[in-house]
């Protein structure tokens, strides 16, 4: 493994709110080397978008509190002033942001914000940045690109404004890409599309990419390891081959579980994951899944879990003992149920 190029080490962030404070990431770390891809995946509220925001200055406020370390050309992205922060976002880091028609200003011709984004970190002429921005547009598939160059965003679709954000991320070549929820409110076709895209884009200019998704199927396509987030916390990381083969953590067992099969019935039901996720003002000590969890002891509604290594390539935040689990998703992935699999984590106690 090389040096990576963006180290993020124990990020912690609050929102004081009227209610209380809001942990909504707690003690995050993950690191990622250039041209890999790393997928952070979880449900909606998990705090997978706060972190990216928090990466680039965009969650500061009088009432956020941030702490922890993101190292980024060996100098802490946390500890930065907005002035040196505005000189790294777009140019060393870029973000593709979740929706794209709220992004980019509907008053304003694409061709031109993408001007501008050039213009921003570097001194080109606008004749230069002109070309650049017919360049990128071309570069991201978007056909005709000409005469899009002066189209406003209302007359793109859906897919074609995510390859113009895209196309705008990387108007000043960053090392470290964050794309938030890539594919979201995109046809299937044009998902596979923009995946495509990135995949091919990471492999051809060498950046790092962060994929932040709540889709597995999105993990699958790019990703070569991924973050399991659910409460402000990781609770596992792995390869991706070997998260989807090998999962050491109900809640990756429930994610995983909850995806239709193409090989199954269609009246086959779906699994959700039961209950709702805890509050991020009053977390519940111990382990934040346990209310949620079908193989909870009484150990996990006290203690609480870490990160800790469970086989050779993985890490879960789990206390329920690893043999036990290994051979309760080998049931669950061959079609067993639940009860069984809780017997057989029970007998690797």
């Amino acid at each position: 493994m090389s040096t990576p190029l963006l180290s993020v080490e124990d990020l912690s962030v609050q929102f004081d709110t009227e209610d209380g404070v809001v942990r909504a990431v707690d003690g995050v770390s993950w690191s990622i080397e250039p041209g890999r891809a790393l997928g952070i995946v979880g449900e909606s509220g998990s705090g997978k978008t706060v972190g990216g925001l928090t990466l680039l200055g965009l969650t500061r406020s009088n009432n956020t509190t941030i702490a922890g370390r993101a190292m980024f050309g060996g100098e802490d992205l946390v500890a930065m002033q907005d002035e040196q922060l505005r000189q790294i976002r777009g140019k060393g880091i870029a973000m593709i942001f979740q929706d794209p028609l709220s992004s980019l200003h509907p008053f304003y011709r694409v061709g031109d914000q993408i001007v501008e984004a050039i213009q921003a970190h570097s001194e080109a002429s606008d004749k230069a940045a002109r070309a650049r921005a017919l360049e990128l547009l071309g570069l991201v598939g978007i056909p005709d690109p000409r005469a899009r160059l002066d189209a406003y965003p209302h007359e793109f679709s859906g897919g074609m404004r995510q390859r113009a954000m895209i196309a705008m991320a990387l108007s000043n070549e960053p090392k470290v890409l964050i794309a938030d929820e890539p594919t979201t409110a995109l046809d299937v076709t044009v998902q596979a599309q923009i995946l495509d895209l990135l995949d091919r884009l990471r492999r051809e200019l060498g950046m790092a990419l962060v994929i932040i998704t709540h889709d597995l199927g999105v993990v699958a396509e790019t990703a070569d390891d991924v973050a399991v987030m659910y409460a402000g916390r990781i609770v596992e990381k792995a390869p991706v081959e070997e998260l989807f083969a090998r999962p050491m953590h109900p809640y990756t067992w429930g994610l995983l579980r909850s995806i239709p099969r193409l090989t199954g019935s269609r009246e086959e039901p779906l699994l959700p994951i039961p209950g709702r996720p805890p509050s991020m003002i009053s977390r519940p000590p111990g382990c934040a899944f346990a209310d949620r969890c079908a193989y909870v002891a009484d150990e996990c509604r006290v203690a609480e879990p870490i990160l800790s290594p469970a086989g050779t390539t993985i890490a879960s935040a789990c206390l329920l003992p690893e043999t036990g689990r290994r051979s309760a998703w080998s049931g669950l992935a061959a079609g067993g149920d639940t009860d069984a699999a809780f017997k057989v984590l029970r007998g690797g106690k």
